[in-house]
């Protein structure tokens, strides 16, 4: 799988800052990326050593249109942990 098209964006959240300050962030990524697929694309985009990874699927929601309920698209989170001395600066100045 093409590097650039794993990761889809950063996840920003409250939770993720906290995950951030030890070394570990969390990205959307493509639903048929590998944990493999995702530390390459990390070490690849942010020049950085991948320790581990770690992934998870994350049901839509079910929505109602008018009368019809309608279903998002499931969508797939990794958490990616660095090596000691890493960081990403992306998520340093936010």
């Amino acid at each position: 799988m093409e590097n650039a098209r794993i990761l889809k964006r950063p996840i920003v959240t409250e939770k993720s800052t906290i995950l951030g300050e030890s070394g570990r962030y969390v990205f959307e990524v493509d639903t048929s990326a590998t944990k493999r697929d995702i530390a390459r694309a990390v070490e690849w985009a942010f020049d950085v050593k991948v320790v581990k990874v770690n992934t998870l699927t994350v049901p839509g929601k079910v929505k109602r249109y008018g009368r019809r309920p309608s279903k998002r698209p499931d969508w797939k989170k990794a958490i990616v942990s660095l090596s000691a001395g890493d960081s990403i600066q992306l998520f340093e100045g936010a």
